[in-house]
């Protein structure tokens, strides 16, 4: 009976410090898909509102009609410099950064935003930040049903 009771305390003293150990390891990598989790939504909800800045932008940019050709009924195209200004402006007022662009037609105005987000738990693993960019157009119509 000593003896089994002797090989019993022998082993567990063998495996002392093993759970330690494994307990460290698990929780490291628990921490880094808790951080992966939240710096990759992070990121979605910074590119989710990099597109809504210009998709809004460009519904900006598309209010810049030409009068011109408006009035006289010839169609219904913006004005390159009008609309580029109002893109420009509401993105200033944003905080973003972006490029405006506008169809050979002058009826499809198109915005990429482009900016960064900060990383929370990724900057321990030497990641500080993640490129983020939108895109938003903005197609302008004339009638009262459908386009003409």
């Amino acid at each position: 009976m000593r003896a089994v009771q002797a090989l019993w305390r022998s082993r567990l003293r063998e495996d002392m410090g093993g759970i330690a150990v494994y307990t460290a390891i698990v929780a490291i990598a628990l921490l880094g898909i808790i951080g992966l989790a939240i710096d990759g939504a992070g990121k979605l909800r910074a590119t989710e509102r990099a597109d809504a800045v210009a998709m809004e932008a460009a519904r900006a940019a598309g209010q810049a009609i030409d009068p011109a050709q408006a009035v006289t009924g010839n169609g219904l195209r913006a004005d390159p410099e009008a609309a580029a200004a109002a893109a420009r402006a509401y993105l200033a007022r944003a905080g973003t950064q972006g490029s405006v662009s506008l169809s050979a037609d002058g009826t499809q105005l198109t915005v990429t935003v482009s900016g960064t987000y900060a990383t929370k738990f990724l900057s321990f693993a030497g990641i500080s930040s993640m490129s983020v960019s939108g895109h938003g157009s903005a197609r302008l119509l004339h009638g009262v049903t459908q386009p003409e």
